[in-house]
């Protein structure tokens, strides 16, 4: 199993003159290294980060993984960092956004799910969340951020197999520049690519976009 993380972005809404997810936790960890560093815990050891805005910090403080550039990170979004991600890989992987924090029971229950997964928290969502709802047979049957009536948010966590990933790449393929991922993984549904739901709500987890975002997490992470 591979991991790919996408940390392209410039995070303009948080304001940030470095990647977010160089952000440091109150314990002086970044967002990225305690991603990195859950990831090992649990065997996954080759980890791709797609970079784009101020690549050379990132790459200066984790030399000890892989990487994927994305020259036009200013310009797509998560559908084409993610396709840089995985472009050459055949096995399964999980990936997720590189400034989402969690704890680590996350991961664990993420990597023992066999099978393609969304991770997702049962909340009620504002417009900036990323929701889903569900089909009778209890799969993903809608992803995006404007899905209507939601049964909760995705919180940045996913898994492909490697039975469907050259289907996904071919999706992400089709989905335009300013595309999130989350129209890639649409696209497949309508070929009859099952996703599993995987609802980690009793556990904290938080994707930072703004700054009250990082506020929650600081008051989440700080113990």
């Amino acid at each position: 199993m591979k991991a790919v993380i996408l940390a392209a972005g410039v995070g303009s809404r948080l304001g940030r003159p470095y990647p977010k997810s160089l952000s440091k936790l109150p314990d002086g960890e970044t967002i990225l290294g305690r991603q990195i560093r859950i990831l090992r815990k649990y065997g996954v050891n080759e980890i791709i980060i797609v970079v784009g805005f101020k690549k050379s910090l990132i790459m200066e403080n984790f030399p000890q993984v892989y990487y994927k550039y994305n020259p036009i990170y200013y310009i797509t979004n998560t559908a084409k960092s993610l396709l840089h991600g995985i472009e050459d890989v055949k096995e399964d992987v999980i990936w997720l956004n590189g400034d989402v924090i969690f704890d680590e029971e996350v991961l664990e229950k993420v990597i023992k799910t066999k099978g393609n997964l969304v991770a997702v928290n049962s909340v009620q969502c504002g417009e900036e969340e990323v929701k889903y709802r569900i089909d009778e047979g209890g799969y993903l049957s809608s992803i995006s951020k404007t899905v209507k009536d939601a049964e909760g948010e995705a919180i940045g966590i996913n898994k492909i197999s490697k039975a469907d990933i050259d289907k996904f790449k071919e999706s992400l393929k089709e989905c335009q520049d300013d595309d999130y991922f989350e129209k890639g993984i649409e696209n497949i549904i309508q070929d009859n690519v099952k996703f599993k739901i995987l609802d980690v709500s009793q556990y904290r987890c938080i994707e930072v976009d703004f700054q009250e975002d990082w506020d929650t997490a600081i008051n989440l992470f700080s113990e």
